[in-house]
């Protein structure tokens, strides 16, 4: 087993001294060697994955523990915390933070994060969804427009373009399927467009 130490400030006038000390205090206490120490300076917003936290995690095996002085040096929100709780549930890491008491090295609390974490993402989820539908709601009734903006689509415009060559070519008695395809366009819609320029 491995043990590793994660120290995060959010700036770098911040001090890893303080949260070093913690650590190391904790770790003489209950006779834990610290094999490698990781501190970094940013922000808790910063995806894991863009920190050196994940890069530590992904390196980390089946029985390693991770020591962190509390559960908010992981990220700043609670699906960010739980994300990395979740990963390290699902490849046997432990984790221990000290200020919060917080003991995740047995299957039982892995089980509890695995399923407190996707109920998370599936609230998570359904909340975007819900904001996404009540935006819209709001912005129809404030009488926007919704969907694609009005217009002429680029099909309409190249019909507008050759109207006339396309006129002389039915003149001759060239099928629409032919004029169509020359134009890039579907028959239907090149029949539609003649039929409403009254040509």
């Amino acid at each position: 087993m491995k043990v590793f130490a994660y120290i995060r400030v959010s700036t770098a006038a911040q001090s890893c001294e303080s949260q070093k000390y913690e650590i190391s205090e904790y770790c003489r206490k209950t006779g834990i060697s610290v094999n490698s120490w990781v501190c970094e300076s940013v922000s808790g917003t910063v995806p894991t994955e863009n920190r050196r936290l994940g890069r530590v995690i992904k390196g980390m095996n089946s029985g390693d523990l991770l020591i962190c002085s509390e559960i908010s040096r992981l990220g700043r929100n609670m699906l960010m915390i739980m994300g990395v709780l979740n990963e390290c549930a699902k490849k046997g890491i432990g984790i221990l933070t000290i200020k919060d008491n917080f003991n995740l090295s047995d299957s039982i609390n892995s089980k509890i994060i695995a399923f407190a974490f996707a109920l998370a993402s599936e609230i998570e989820r359904n909340l975007i969804s819900q904001r996404t539908r009540e935006a819209l709601a709001a912005k129809k009734a404030e009488g926007v427009r919704l969907g694609r903006p009005p217009g002429p689509s680029a099909t309409y415009k190249r019909f507008c373009e050759n109207a006339h060559e396309i006129m002389e070519m039915r003149g001759k008695g060239i099928s629409i399927c032919a004029i169509a395809k020359k134009y890039q366009m579907h028959a239907n819609t090149l029949t539609r467009y003649i039929r409403d320029s009254h040509l």
